[in-house]
């Protein structure tokens, strides 16, 4: 059974908030792990449905940089939104990296893809 994805994060407060406030996670736990000198949080859709988040901040880490879209070997998180123009709008409004626009894919289903706060990309998928 797949449980959860782990990215990690420069500032777990600014994470968390954007996690929770544009994609409507709830965080579920956060707790310090002294073996690694690391803070994790979970975080899981309201209804508890779904695989979990669970966002990592390593302490001694110095360097948050995402290799060039080619380079990378992780590629996206997928989130299901309600309303893709309505999402976008407000994550503009807040200087969020959009690097697709939406488009169409076929059976009813548009998407979008956006950056959270250390780069990692993110599918924004709207289903009609």
């Amino acid at each position: 059974m797949f449980v959860h994805a782990s990215v990690r994060t420069s500032n777990m407060e600014r994470s968390i908030d954007f996690y929770s406030r544009f994609l409507g996670l709830k965080l579920l736990s956060r707790r310090e792990i002294k073996a690694t000198n690391a803070e994790i949080a979970f975080l899981q859709d309201p209804e508890g449905e779904g695989c979990t988040l669970e966002l990592t901040y390593y302490k001694t880490q110095k360097i948050f940089s995402q290799p060039e879209y080619e380079e990378r070997l992780f590629d996206h998180l997928g989130f299901e939104v309600a309303d893709i123009t309505k999402i976008l709008v407000k994550m503009r409004e807040e200087n969020v990296t959009v690097t697709n626009e939406p488009y169409p894919i076929g059976g009813g289903i548009t998407i979008a893809f956006v950056e959270d706060p250390d780069g990692t990309l993110i599918e924004l998928i709207e289903k009609k």
